[in-house]
């Protein structure tokens, strides 16, 4: 390497081998340190990292610098979340195993991290496929299951008919699989559960701890928990001796009822279709209702002709099967209100249902609670509340009726019926008891794969390892295994000892590391891992392994990363997405297209914009292309300058061409200045060194600020670029000296250190004299700068005119100045029977006693 020579590629390999060799950023528990866990969300090994995770995890690793510097004990971690669908897909396409795919997809992971220069603590790598991790995860089930928090049963579930495996309800967003975009049918089948439910109430309740996690997340968990308060209500069925119970929020609309609905799933089914072929027919004739789609354009009716009385005027009302009843919320059953209810006004016009008007419409009574009841004898002109009221005594009084509470969220179904996950540890005897495997059986490992049709997407092919002696019985293991977010629901705390060989968590060292003190991730992760997160946390919380409430304390989502997308349509009408290195792209002088076509391809290209990058869109920038052309330094300072770290980051490559000069610059001026020895040819005014001071403590203080305050890295980084510019401009002035200049580059490297280490870490090798790492140094302070100790000079007026000039240190502030003259023996003389009317007051040039006579 040419020294004077900015070559990335080589200078960043040699200070990656220094850490390696050094285990610099390797930690132990040390109770004389403030500790510090900062944790990205575990990759899952899909390949080669993309452009997003590289954010993230340079997020975390500045984070995680910068904290060291401030003297902390720092752990930042990192592992695989190795199970899962991709992984198995994939290697059925490719005739090889899930397990050699992964290993594969984690060596290549691996090393572009370590090309980034993370500062991970690699003695805690995590690999969740392996059987020295799930093993624990098996032993808490069963522990789980001792305390009647697991059970099995068989009930309803999201299914995708692609991937072949029950969805958990997170999983299934708008009746689409969160994975592959297929819709999600319904289907009756036996499966684990743990009863999240349990929990329901202290994960809403313990959201108001959760005070530095973003706005959108708690939002989205509150609603997602969805906690309603209402009234259960039991309803006779005419001619039957059955009461269909119905839940509301909305008692007070209770007289403009005109028909009662239940989801197909609801127990009463059974018994109707034994009495009634014309319904049964009529269900398998609409099989889509079956599948609850909850949309206006979607809806399906069959009317049982059963008759509910209705529960205070005793009318009798038509029952109704319909596919917008959740079968799967509260009762299963409501009572339909057309005239309140947009969905029930959609079904009953669709169906030709009488719809009720029951509040006014008077303009006087716009607001919904300032409404009255009209069509409701003897009820008429009933406000909102006296209505809530009125109808809630009646039913209670009758015995029919009680307050409830349910919530949205349901209980986590963790079964899914695929091969590449962590088996459930239960199995089946002959007298069909579903009990645990023993703990010293633990871990159940998975079969050898064998890539045949047969055996390839589930366990129940593997006979010979389903059927195995538990105390010389026979017996069938469980043939489902984990949702894979089991797995990532408690990696954060086996990171504080990944080796503990005697249970899942080694209590003391959670102590020490837990909670998450920083965590970052993606949004998209609010209503699924986060909340089984923060649940198995309680979790352990209540098992003895850790003693916080919740898992983390500030939550960071990081915003997209955006590039451009170009698309053509194929002759049947469908996009084909093009990669931009394809395409000769115009611009104008700002940068923005012009046009855009084909290399040596005729055809109608179309610019869509800028879109989150991704495979599918074509549009994905290589990370390890920007490393090689400019180095993984200029790549972390583009990520951290380019948005704020919540926002979408849109890619510009004219943006990573600047910040690699804006480094050039850096490692030219410091390679090519004596530093330490520098000479001016002009005498320095005494003002202009207290000036760059000033600057020097006022850039330290804004980034400090940007950074622990306010998390807002792409100010930091300017405000160190603008003071780098304002030294370089008095230099060639030849108005810095040695000193100042030496100080003031010193603090810009360490200042960038977190940013971009590799440079950061030569830099401070070829101007530091005393030989210290950077990666000891601490984090520069005003203080260490200061010039405080030096005196100024101040003069004293009274009513404006001069009467004295005192010397002060220059950290003075305005009360001891005052206290300093008005004490002052040579000065008491102008104070004698005058109050002060007004002070004003230069600091540390001058200052005026407006003096007025005290009233006799």
């Amino acid at each position: 390497m040419e020294e004077n020579q900015y070559t990335p590629k080589e200078i960043e390999l040699i200070v990656q081998k220094h850490w390696m060799k050094n285990k610099t950023f390797s930690v132990k528990e040390d109770e004389k340190k403030e500790k510090f866990y900062c944790l990205p969300m575990m990759p899952y090994p899909s390949g080669k990292l993309h452009m997003g995770h590289v954010r993230n995890y340079t997020i975390s690793d500045v984070i995680a610098r910068y904290q060291r510097m401030l003297g902390k004990n720092v752990l930042q971690p990192i592992g695989w979340d190795a199970f899962g669908l991709p992984a198995e897909e994939t290697a059925i396409k490719h005739k090889i195993s899930p397990h050699k795919w992964t290993r594969q997809n984690i060596s290549i992971m691996k090393q572009q991290l370590k090309s980034l220069g993370f500062s991970y603590d690699w003695n805690r790598e995590l690999t969740t496929c392996k059987p020295e991790y799930y093993r624990w995860e098996q032993s808490f089930f069963i522990k789980l299951f001792h305390k009647n928090l697991v059970y099995k049963k068989k009930t309803i579930v999201n299914w995708c008919p692609v991937d072949k495996t029950v969805l958990a309800n997170e999983q299934s967003q708008n009746s689409k699989c969160w994975r592959c975009g297929s819709t999600v049918i319904l289907k009756k089948i036996s499966q684990w559960f743990i009863k999240i439910t349990a929990y329901a109430n202290e994960l809403l309740k313990d959201l108001k701890l959760l005070r530095k996690w973003p706005k959108e997340v708690i939002t989205m968990q509150k609603n997602w928990i969805g906690k309603s308060k209402g009234i259960k209500i039991k309803c006779k069925i005419h001619h039957l001796d059955y009461f269909l119970k119905i839940y509301t929020t909305r008692l007070e609309t209770i007289m403009g009822v005109t028909f009662f609905a239940i989801s197909v799933y609801h127990p009463i089914i059974s018994s109707i279709l034994k009495k009634n072929a014309i319904i049964k027919k009529s269900l398998e004739n609409n099989s889509k209702i079956y599948n609850e789609y909850q949309k206006n354009d979607n809806l399906i009716g069959i009317n049982t002709n059963l008759l509910v009385l209705h529960p205070i005027t005793k009318e009798k009302l038509p029952l109704w099967i319909t596919n917008y009843v959740k079968h799967d919320y509260a009762t299963g059953a409501i009572m339909a209100v057309p005239s309140n209810s947009k969905i029930d006004y959609s079904f009953a016009k669709l169906y030709n249902i009488p719809i009720k008007l029951i509040f006014s419409t008077n303009i006087n009574h716009h607001k919904q609670e300032n409404k009255i009841l009209i069509n409701s004898y003897p009820f008429n002109n009933l406000t909102i509340k006296k209505a809530r009221q009125t109808f809630s005594n009646i039913l209670i009084d009758k015995k029919i009726a009680k307050k409830c509470i349910y919530y949205k969220i349901k209980d986590w179904c963790i079964s899914r019926q695929r091969y590449w996950g962590a088996p459930i540890p239960m199995y089946t005897n002959k007298k069909n008891q579903i009990l645990p495997i023993p703990e010293q059986k633990l871990p159940v490992n998975l079969p050898n794969y064998i890539h045949n049709k047969k055996y390839t997407k589930s366990l129940k092919a593997y006979t010979s390892w389903l059927n195995t002696k538990i105390y010389g019985e026979n017996v069938i293991r469980e043939s489902d295994t984990f949702d894979t977010f089991m797995e990532s629901s408690w990696y954060y705390a086996r990171y504080t000892n990944p080796n503990f060989n005697k249970d899942i968590l080694d209590i003391k060292s959670a102590k020490y590391w837990l909670p998450v003190d920083r965590y970052i991730g993606g949004i998209e992760h609010a209503v699924m891992h986060l909340i089984y997160f923060r649940f198995y946390h309680k979790l352990l919380r209540d098992f003895g392994y850790v003693n916080s409430q919740e898992p983390v304390k500030q939550l960071i989502c990081q915003g997209m990363v955006m590039a451009e997308s170009f698309y053509v349509r194929n002759s049947d009408g469908n996009k084909k997405w093009l990669s931009p290195n394809h395409l000769n792209i115009i611009r104008n002088k700002k940068g923005d297209i012009v046009s855009v076509s084909q290399k040596n391809v005729s055809s109608n290209t179309v610019y869509a914009g800028k879109m989150k990058m991704s495979k599918s869109k074509n549009n994905g920038i290589e990370p390890d292309y920007i490393i090689n052309q400019y180095g993984a330094d200029t790549l972390r300072l583009f990520l951290m300058f380019a948005a704020p770290i919540n926002k979408s980051l849109e890619w510009n490559s004219h943006s990573i061409i600047g910040m690699h000069r804006f480094l050039k610059r850096i490692w030219n001026f410091v390679h090519t200045i004596n530093i330490t020895n520098h000479k001016n040819t002009k005498k320095i005014k005494p003002y202009k060194k207290n000036y760059i001071y000033d600057q020097l403590n006022s850039t330290i203080t804004a980034v400090t600020h940007d950074i622990h305050k306010k998390n807002s890295y792409n100010t930091a980084i300017a405000h160190i670029m603008k003071f780098f510019n304002f030294i370089i401009k008095l230099y060639n002035k030849k108005q810095v000296s040695s000193h100042n200049l030496l100080e003031s580059i010193k603090t810009i490297i360490k200042m960038l250190y977190p940013f971009t280490p590799h440079i950061c870490f030569i830099l401070w090798n070829r101007i530091n004299k005393k030989k210290n790492c950077i990666d000891v140094e601490k984090w520069p302070t005003p203080k260490s700068y200061s010039i405080l100790n030096k005196k100024s000079t101040i003069i004293v007026q009274i009513n404006g005119k001069k009467r004295n000039i005192i010397q002060v240190n220059n950290n003075i502030v305005k009360k001891e100045v005052i206290q300093l003259i008005t004490k002052d023996d040579k000065n008491k003389k102008y104070f004698y029977n005058k109050k002060i009317h007004k002070i004003i007051y230069i600091p540390l040039k001058i200052i005026n006693f407006v003096l007025l006579e005290k009233k006799k």
